[in-house]
């Protein structure tokens, strides 16, 4: 049996490390956009649209930065209604603006 739990708690450790994610105070922001770590944020605006063609900045409802704690990877999160009201949560990397997930929030 402890070792039944041992097993369990170590696979909850693993598939919850990778979304260990701290928000990014708003007053670290210019340093990391002058640094070049992150990219300026109506370009991964743009990005996390054009993964719902007619969608404009006025379907965005929420935005944050995040930093993945197990990775350093900084990761911006937009969240965007479509024209069928349909709530999508997208998350790119913030440096390159590559699309690291778009999934319908439910």
């Amino acid at each position: 049996m402890k070792k039944l739990t041992t097993l369990f708690t170590a696979a909850a450790l693993t598939l919850t490390a990778g979304f260990a994610m701290a928000d990014v105070r708003p007053d670290q922001i210019p340093g990391l956009l002058k640094a070049g770590t992150i990219m300026d944020f109506e370009k991964l605006n743009q990005a996390a649209l054009a993964q719902h063609p007619g969608t404009t900045a006025a379907n965005i409802t929420d935005t944050e930065l995040d930093q993945n704690a197990t990775t350093g990877v900084y990761v911006y999160e937009v969240e965007i209604r479509d024209a069928k009201n349909v709530q999508w949560d997208v998350k790119l990397d913030a440096k390159t603006g590559a699309v690291l997930s778009n999934v319908q929030d439910k």
